[in-house]
């Protein structure tokens, strides 16, 4: 049995970005706004990208400061947050330009699915493409190495003090 070291993740920075993307995404449907859809793109994207929540800023500088969220430091495995990232980057960036170009009904179906698994995650603690990573490593394909904590589902939230 290979031993994994974990390293210490911010659930509530992971907390926020959810929020923020739960949020904008609503706000960009109701007021049919696709811009602010556009905004999650970027963001989830440039976040995949660099290797951090993509709307990080705003945890610094808004819910952290303002007491909104506490940090929830856990031991835990950041591969599998960065790549349900980037699966809802490439969900959004999908359903962007679907609306933009001219099928709306399905890009903004694309929206909700992200807007839905980040409800998921923020409310339930289940992460699916956390999961889906999990399962890919369970199959061996290239890059996905990472093993859940001891004792913890894959996609579910480690507990606290893991």
């Amino acid at each position: 049995m290979t031993i994994q070291t974990l390293q210490k993740v911010d659930h509530a920075a992971l907390k926020a970005n959810q929020l923020t993307i739960i949020t904008l995404n609503i706000l960009a449907f109701v007021f049919n706004a696709p811009i602010l859809a556009l905004i999650v793109t970027a963001a989830t994207g440039l976040g995949a990208l660099l290797k951090f929540p993509g709307f990080i800023l705003l945890y610094r500088y808004f819910f952290k400061p303002l007491g909104i969220l506490k940090p929830d430091v856990l031991d835990d495995n950041p591969e599998p947050h960065r790549f349900a990232q980037f699966v809802g980057f490439l969900f959004m960036a999908t359903g962007s330009a679907l609306i933009f170009f001219g099928s709306a009904p399905v890009g903004w179906l694309l929206v909700w699915v992200v807007t839905f698994l980040a409800a998921l995650n923020a409310f339930g603690g289940f992460c699916v493409g956390c999961a889906m990573y999990y399962w890919f490593a369970r199959l061996n394909l290239p890059g996905f190495t990472k093993t859940p904590p001891a004792g913890i589902f894959p996609g579910m939230k480690p507990k606290t003090g893991a």
